[in-house]
């Protein structure tokens, strides 16, 4: 099969590969159907996750139909249609049993893409498939349902319900890419009094405005004067991290109110300054976090109702041969304007069989 390679910083193509084969008796064997590109495989690709091996098929989201599994499993057969989870959970360990996915000791969390091989490919094999993967139901077009398999439940589960957002909140949310904007949609379900969306891009701030933000601002121009202007000086009760550059995270803590909170969700690749000399006295929560996809179910739910504006966010679509196309079109989004790019199956030929 084919799939799309890491061969260290700055280095990936799309190639042929071994095909995957059930290794351990709880896993599945996905033919992939929609694929993405998560803002995290740009970081990998940049260097700043080393723990991905050169030789690593990247990617950590997809939809697809299951065509084998393993003696175990008992969720899903052959045909189903199922996402795949960005995270995968044994089930088993102390993490999960607490519903702490992302945090798994039992050969989870985060491994597609990024400790095994992962999704961005003609086939993949899902460890522990039960618990990390969820049928799909046909009323969810592929290129929408395949957002749900990280960028909603990351927004939703460690932007938006770890910073607890509550009715007749200002939340400030920096950063308006995809996990920015699924922040503003999955913040706008607490009914807060304003949303606030702070980026360097006119489109994407257009994006923000599409989606629910009540105001917007140049990341340019002093957006913590903007939020103090609009909370009478206390700042934002809720402010949301969703870059991963030391600039934002240091702006967010400026934004937050006395008793706020900072829910930092951005990948960062290098330190950023904790101001404890200013934030000590201020009651600041800040939390961090990797999805735990707990609340998955829910938004496929929601999804399926007409509830979460997935489909908006796509704004390219690609067959999946064109990996580096869309890689370069997604890493450019400051001038493709991308949000978030799809990848559907490569459209092969037909044939025509001449007659006996």
């Amino acid at each position: 099969m084919k799939g799309f390679v890491f061969h260290g910083p700055g280095q990936a193509s799309w190639q042929d590969v071994p095909d995957p084969a059930v290794k351990e008796p709880t896993d599945a064997i996905v033919q992939v159907g929609a694929v993405t590109i998560c803002g995290t495989d740009l970081h990998i690709l940049k260097g700043d996750v080393p723990e991905v091996r050169p030789g690593t098929v990247l990617g950590h989201e997809a939809v697809g139909e299951i065509v084998e599994v393993g003696g175990d499993v008992r969720t899903v057969r052959p045909g189903d249609r199922v996402l795949v989870s960005c995270i995968t959970s044994c089930g088993r360990c102390r993490f999960c049993r607490d519903g702490s996915y992302g945090q798994c000791r039992g050969g989870g969390g985060w491994i597609l893409g990024h400790l095994v091989d992962g999704t961005q490919a003609e086939y993949v094999r899902v460890p522990h498939a039960d618990l990390s993967v969820h049928p799909l139901s046909a009323s969810v077009p592929g290129q929408d349902a395949v957002l749900l398999a990280d960028i909603f439940p990351t927004s939703y589960e460690v932007g938006v319900l770890n910073g607890q957002v509550r009715p007749g909140d200002t939340v400030a949310i920096v950063g308006a890419g995809p996990i920015g904007l699924a922040a503003i949609a999955t913040a706008r379900l607490f009914a807060p009094e304003r949303i606030i969306s702070v980026d360097l891009a006119p489109a994407r701030l257009a994006a923000a405005h599409r989606l629910g933000a009540d105001a917007v601002a140049d990341a340019h121009e002093d957006p913590g004067q903007l939020v103090a202007d609009l909370t009478g000086g206390l700042g934002a009760d809720v402010v949301i991290e969703a870059v991963g550059v030391p600039e934002s995270f240091e702006l967010c803590t400026r934004m937050v109110r006395p008793g706020g909170h900072v829910a930092n969700v951005g990948v960062h690749g290098g330190p950023a300054t904790l101001h404890l000399e200013e934030l000590w006295i201020r009651n600041v929560t800040i939390t961090t976090g990797l999805v735990d996809t707990y609340s998955t179910p829910t938004l496929l739910r929601m999804a399926a109702a007409g509830r979460l504006p997935t489909g908006q966010l796509v704004t390219h679509t690609f067959p999946l041969d064109h990996m580096e196309e869309a890689y370069e079109v997604f890493a450019g989004a400051a001038d493709t304007g991308a949000l978030k790019v799809v990848l559907g199956p490569v459209q092969h030929a037909e044939v025509a069989v001449p007659a006996a």
